[in-house]
């Protein structure tokens, strides 16, 4: 029988039911205890999200405008296993098209270079189900705005691993990613991701895990600001 890992000494009520299929997971003997880990991280991440709303609401209300006007519903939300295994819902500026589950079922049966890639990726380079005025909300990182939300209800952090489908969990080896909070950036979003496979992921978590600081954290959304400047998002 499969079971989540979870935290007893955890302050935070789980914020959806846990997804039975995920298996017990130990914290990383690496793992480092400490007062920015325990709280100040939380603080950090409400203060800045404070900081930022006024910002980005209208930016978020406008986007979701354009995409409404070409005839998409605005917002796309998706389960996401979040720390200790729970499982959240995880809010997007929507960049593809509707049934685009079923398309990529249908895409990926018909082109095996695709499926390949799909494989060791869990991402294409050349996605037909999204849109055009999704492909720019995908290279500048604006879709990722509503995930301000997330960070807010403690879901998720401003830094922490790439949040990870139910799907993929399979896929993943490694344990550090459930410690965490997933990041709406981090050390894989802010790096080569549109290079990497998707089990180069756990390495990255690992490295975030045991340097897990105040200053990294920072850097971290320095070169976000970067990567968002140069648009280099997918």
């Amino acid at each position: 029988m499969s079971m989540h890992y979870v935290d007893p000494s955890t302050v935070c009520a789980p914020v959806a039911r846990a997804d039975p299929s995920i298996p017990i997971v130990a914290r990383p003997s690496h793992e480092r205890r400490g007062y920015y880990r325990a709280s100040g991280k939380r603080y950090l991440d409400v203060f800045l999200c404070l900081v930022l709303l006024p910002f980005a609401v209208p930016v978020i209300l406008f986007l979701a405008g354009v995409i409404l006007l070409t005839g998409h519903p605005p917002f796309f939300i998706q389960n996401r296993i979040g720390r200790h295994g729970q499982i959240f819902r995880m809010w997007k500026l929507r960049s593809m098209m509707r049934d685009s589950d079923k398309m990529l079922e249908t895409y990926l049966a018909k082109d095996r270079t695709a499926r390949l890639e799909w494989r060791d990726a869990q991402k294409l380079r050349c996605d037909p189900r999204v849109t055009p005025f999704g492909s720019f909300l995908r290279r500048t990182s604006l879709d990722e705005l509503p995930q301000l939300w997330n960070v807010l209800r403690g879901d998720m952090s401003l830094v922490g691993p790439r949040p990870m489908l139910i799907t993929q969990q399979p896929l993943y080896h490694g344990r550090d990613y459930y410690s965490l909070r997933p990041g709406i950036s981090g050390n894989w979003q802010v790096s080569s991701r549109n290079e990497s496979r998707f089990s180069d992921r756990a390495t990255f978590d690992t490295s975030y895990n045991q340097n897990l600081c105040l200053l990294n954290d920072l850097n971290i959304l320095k070169d976000t600001f970067g990567a968002v400047l140069r648009a280099t998002g997918r």
